[in-house]
């Protein structure tokens, strides 16, 4: 079976800058790792591919030092990897970004399975698995929290709804996203590391993908434009009290009338 997993760089700190004009993050130089449900994922992809066997790879969209993910899911099993990056695709929203990642799948080629992580730390918004397999006219399912059984055409998954727990079966070719429950990460390995340093990783830009319209991509390709974005403001303000249960309980009080708590 061949498995392809999505993954991404986001931040590895809160203490990113934002562009004032575009609204997108400022990546450049930024402390980054592999978002962790990716690494849910492509844990995933390992168990399954240790029962049936076949091919991991891994695509991923950013600039050019999310080569690093790329060489840290090696370390981890993946086979093959492909890394879409083009200034043209900067700035781009889930729909954008959806769509270039689903023209970097058809240029990997056929694939059974696609996994995604839930969600990414960065952006939280759970969209770009399924948007992804509707470009590529394929089914899918998310929220996936357990693998039931894998068969020869389909495979049969737990989905964690809101309210209930669901059984479903999907045929390959498909996609699923997973939850963080699913399987604990494994940590990579050292000596893989070893043997994967010079290993290839595809680049792929726009002028690679079957379609090359500049408006499919990147800012001009997302109708969700960012208004305003701004960090959360820190509030380091600090009172000491001292006095008996009662008194403090009288001043608690009254700061929370004046706060508007209460």
């Amino acid at each position: 079976m061949d498995i392809l997993v999505c993954i991404k760089q986001v931040p590895g700190t809160t203490k990113v800058e934002v562009d004032p004009i575009t609204g997108v993050l400022k990546r450049d130089g930024v402390d980054s790792k592999m978002n962790p449900y990716d690494l849910y994922a492509l844990e995933t992809a390992l168990r399954i591919n240790e029962k049936v066997g076949g091919a991991i790879k891994v695509i991923s969209m950013g600039p050019p030092q999310a080569k690093e993910v790329i060489k840290e899911a090696f370390t981890m099993g993946a086979q093959e990897g492909m890394l879409l990056t083009d200034r043209k695709f900067g700035g781009a929203d889930v729909l954008a970004t959806s769509y270039t990642l689903s023209q970097g799948v058809k240029r990997m080629g056929n694939v059974d399975l696609i996994i995604c992580g839930k969600q990414t730390t960065d952006g939280d918004t759970a969209q770009v698995g399924p948007e992804m397999a509707e470009y590529l006219g394929i089914p899918h399912i998310a929220n996936v929290r357990k693998i039931v059984e894998l068969r020869s055409d389909s495979i049969v998954v737990e989905m964690d709804m809101p309210n209930t727990i669901e059984v479903a079966e999907v045929k390959f070719p498909c996609l699923i996203t997973v939850e963080k429950d699913i399987f604990q990460p494994r940590l990579p390995s050292y000596r893989r590391k070893l043997a994967t340093m010079d290993k290839e990783i595809k680049v792929i830009g726009l002028k690679d993908l079957e379609d090359q319209n500049e408006k499919r991509y990147g800012l001009n390709g997302s109708p969700t434009q960012v208004e305003r974005i701004f960090p959360p403001a820190v509030n380091t303000d600090r009172e000491m009290w001292n006095g008996t249960s009662e008194d403090l309980s009288i001043k608690i009080a009254g700061k929370l009338k004046v706060l508007k708590f209460i």
